[in-house]
């Protein structure tokens, strides 16, 4: 009886768009599709797709061609984006990002599915109750050095709202103009949408899958450097660890002057030159850190001039609209 009164229930009217990241990720296809398209079809009345191919070896996207020529991959329009070279994840979804025209974004980060298909409804319309950004987030347990990469930013972040490990988002038409606002090119797509200054919400959901769900997302290599990459970018925390060590060796320049005073006026010895020498280190020292605090700050202001400039390519957009 529930079930059947959720497939009667009216469409929704908005237009969403749904942007998906490809990337050798072959044999989560079929069931990704099927997922998204029975659920789109179902609870709203028009809507797009938009896949992104950043430069994929396998068969994953003639799997999607041969959906579209065989008629079941569903919607009003379906674009495929082809990358010009791997460029990476964020590169690859700001460029999805900007082709999709709905009024409510979804955001597929992976084709993994450890979520009921009702998740994405649930998520949408919680949306309407006035976020712009609802982000999915699995109940299974994260990686250790996930964790501690939350804690560690979420603590040194300079915004006020908190970010987490999250499955897939929806965004309005609002959020997406706002962000771009802020910058053509998105380094960090959840710093900025946690950070933008629009009401965002987060909906946990049981995984049914949580063994599965914490070993499918992308690499380890791209994973370290979207993390040094967001340290960089959203963080003061390379200001702090230089400025707390310049403090460290102001005080070991101070507490080495007045252990010079106290040798000076003393009748002990110590050995010869040691005294100057220590002292000159640790002004040199003192200094340079002083100095790398003041260049970190630089950098800052220079990062958020270079938020400005797009840096992803696309080598073309094939679009398929339904008649």
């Amino acid at each position: 009886m529930g079930n059947n009164a959720k497939s009667e229930r009216a469409r929704e009217s908005k237009f969403v768009s749904a942007v998906v990241y490809l990337h050798n990720d072959e044999k989560n296809v079929p069931a990704f599709l099927e997922m998204l398209t029975k659920t789109l079809d179902r609870d709203f009345n028009k809507y797009e797709l938009i896949f992104v191919n950043d430069a994929s070896t396998d068969a994953g996207v003639a799997r999607i061609y041969d959906c579209i020529e065989s008629g079941t991959l569903m919607g009003d329009m379906i674009s495929i984006v082809q990358m010009s070279h791997f460029q990476g994840l964020e590169a690859a979804m700001n460029a999805g990002r900007d082709v999709a025209i709905g009024d409510f974004v979804f955001e597929f980060d992976d084709l993994y599915v450890d979520y009921e298909p009702e998740t994405l409804y649930e998520i949408y319309r919680h949306a309407l109750k006035g976020y712009d950004i609802v982000s999915a987030r699995s109940d299974a347990r994260m990686r250790f050095t996930s964790r501690m990469f939350y804690k560690i930013y979420n603590f040194a972040s300079r915004g006020s709202g908190e970010i987490g490990p999250e499955t897939f988002r929806v965004l309005t038409r609002r959020a997406i103009n706002r962000v771009k606002t802020i910058g053509q090119y998105i380094p960090y797509r959840k710093a900025v949408y946690m950070n933008c200054g629009l009401n965002a919400d987060t909906i946990v959901y049981r995984s049914t899958d949580a063994p599965g769900a914490v070993t499918q997302h992308y690499n380890r290599t791209e994973r370290t450097s979207l993390a040094l990459d967001s340290f960089i970018y959203f963080t003061n925390i390379l200001e702090r660890v230089s400025l707390i060590i310049s403090c460290a060796f102001i005080v070991i320049t101070l507490l080495v002057a007045i252990d010079i005073l106290v040798e000076f006026f003393s009748r002990t010895r110590t050995v010869e030159g040691w005294l100057s020498t220590m002292g000159f280190m640790s002004l040199g020292f003192m200094g340079v850190f002083i100095l790398l605090t003041i260049i970190l700050k630089y950098l800052s202001v220079l990062l958020n001039l270079v938020f400005k400039k797009q840096r992803y390519m696309i080598a073309g957009v094939e679009k398929i609209v339904r008649d």
